[in-house]
């Protein structure tokens, strides 16, 4: 009967969260976490309801929807089931009310104190967090059934299975499992979601541009040809004036060229090269700007010789681009720091600064065409660095908090040579 009856509410506590996963929509994001904390909070109170009687206690799985629903969809939502739970508790009476009450208090306490950095961990830490909590509702519950026992005379009394007392455990263990996995299996589908519409975009604006740009350079490079032959014969204010005209064609043929190289970064040169030998050059390269800007550039760089096989010159301009955008962001007197790592096989290179960090929306737009943060730019460094890496099969992702700085990780894996040149 025991068993029967922990099943039924593992199945109740899992519907919300599938039926969730199914119905969900972004657009009525509110709306739908809303719902997700009453059908949740109606969970907890059916197990409740569905709960299996005996020794003077109602064993059943109710702290797993408000687990789930704190660390996943957040103290709003959180707070609907507690209160839901709560409510009904209170409700339900009897003589063991109070220890009923006190539990959800702690457990809900214990998983709002941990649900401020829940999601910065990975997915397999937080299974193990979530397990962790439904493992502290385990103790509380055997604790409360001993007190309740031995205020009632019946604590050295064997009159209860034991088997059945530790079944709840394992059961309840078992269902918050696969409530956090079902969610994780959430926030994968939402993140893939999320970079396919990325990646539709960026082909699109970078098609786009490169149609746009192929055209105005073709003018551009005959006004130029013109001009430079015109510059030969002036002399005194006319020849500044072609300099300055010369000079802001190259300009506009250098922006044009980042539209061609973000639309399909070209992998000219592949060779065979040491990743230190070149984060080397990128520090050396860019030391006078941090100078100039009153910023320390420090180096902290993995001692191994690993080589990379890709083209040497576009993974400079994306570590120039993205140590830049650090060196720029920073105040007089902060530190960027480039620090390199390998493991599995692959380089990880991370840029960290002590500049004035970004929001979660900013991170967001982060790569969109024409967004920047700085007063001047158009944001095109940014994008080309990310699709080149992109190109290379490696990932790049950010954290951020404002104040606080910004730490931007590059992944790139081992490429061959032949993956390169197809791509």
């Amino acid at each position: 009967m025991l068993a029967e009856k922990l099943l039924l509410n593992v199945l109740i506590t899992l519907a919300p969260v599938l039926l969730y996963s199914i119905l969900m929509d972004d657009k009525q994001k509110v709306n739908s976490r809303l719902m997700f904390g009453l059908a949740q909070g109606a969970a907890a109170v059916s197990c409740m309801l569905f709960s299996y009687s005996n020794y003077g206690f109602h064993w059943d799985l109710r702290y797993v929807p408000l687990i789930i629903s704190i660390l996943y969809a957040g103290p709003a939502v959180g707070g609907i089931v507690f209160c839901m739970i709560f409510g009904a508790r209170v409700i339900i009476g009897g003589d063991t009310v109070v220890f009923g009450l006190v539990n959800i208090f702690l457990i809900a306490l214990v998983s709002f104190l941990l649900r401020r950095k829940f999601l910065d961990f990975t997915a397999k830490k937080r299974v193990l967090i979530a397990t962790g909590i439904g493992g502290w509702s385990i103790i509380l519950c055997y604790l409360s059934f001993i007190f309740y026992r031995y205020f009632n005379g019946g604590f050295f009394k064997l009159d209860f299975n034991i088997p059945d007392v530790l079944l709840v455990g394992l059961i309840e263990t078992l269902a918050i499992v696969l409530g956090a996995k079902l969610n994780e299996g959430i926030i994968d589908r939402k993140r893939m979601k999320e970079e396919i519409q990325r990646a539709e975009k960026l082909n699109t604006l970078g098609e786009l541009a490169a149609s746009i740009a192929h055209e105005v350079r073709n003018p551009l490079t005959v006004v130029k040809g013109f001009l430079q032959m015109m510059q030969q014969q002036e002399e005194g204010k006319n020849y500044e004036y072609l300099s300055l005209v010369l000079s802001e064609l190259g300009r506009a043929e250098s922006i044009i060229s980042d539209y061609l190289n973000f639309a399909k970064p070209k992998f000219e040169k592949i060779e065979t090269f040491k990743l230190k030998e070149v984060l080397l050059e990128v520090v050396m390269l860019l030391e006078p700007l941090a100078v100039k800007q009153g910023v320390e550039l420090k180096s902290e760089l993995d001692a191994s010789e690993f080589s990379l096989v890709t083209d040497r010159n576009q993974l400079k301009q994306a570590l120039v681009n993205l140590i830049k955008n650090g060196i720029e962001a920073t105040p007089d007197g902060g530190i960027v720091t480039i620090h390199s790592k390998i493991d599995n096989n692959q380089a990880a290179i991370q840029i960290s600064d002590t500049g004035k960090g970004m929001t979660k929306e900013q991170i967001a737009r982060i790569g969109t065409l024409f967004y920047t943060t700085k007063d001047k730019g158009t944001g095109l460094g940014t994008s080309v660095s990310l699709r080149i890496i992109e190109t290379m099969k490696g990932k790049v992702s950010y954290q951020s908090e404002p104040g606080l700085g910004t730490e931007v990780t590059m992944v790139l894996p081992v490429s061959k040579k032949e993956e390169l040149l197809i791509g």
